[in-house]
């Protein structure tokens, strides 16, 4: 299996059994925004959470070859693309930022509109 096929099993078709372990994936990056924004006093996102994760990833990749560093990386890319797909996708901000009240959701399931 190939490494784009492998992160997509283990991002779009393990998803279910995780999620009962930790919580749905998305919701995960979110809190770890929040508390990342409140350790540091800066405004972290979720998407900055998973580009966070890629650096992670291709810095311990630098160091030597792991596939498992590499596959990571597709795997949080993936996880990234399916979050934007979820609340959409606005450069510079997190489309789902729950520490203000003001922003909508763009998923009906999460808040029953999608004004």
């Amino acid at each position: 299996m190939n490494i784009l096929e492998e992160a997509n099993e283990i991002v779009n078709k393990r998803s279910q059994e995780k999620e009962r372990a930790y919580g749905p994936f998305s919701e995960g990056m979110q809190r770890a925004a929040q508390i990342m924004s409140g350790m540091t006093g800066k405004h972290i996102t979720a998407p900055d959470m998973y580009a966070a994760l890629v650096a992670l990833k291709l810095s311990r990749h630098s160091y030597s070859y792991k596939r498992d560093n590499l596959l990571d990386s597709v795997a949080y890319i993936a996880a990234l693309d399916n979050y934007i797909l979820e609340y959409g996708y606005q450069p510079g901000a997190d489309p789902y930022d729950p520490l203000k009240p003001e922003t909508k959701h763009a998923n009906k399931k999460h808040n029953g509109t999608n004004k």
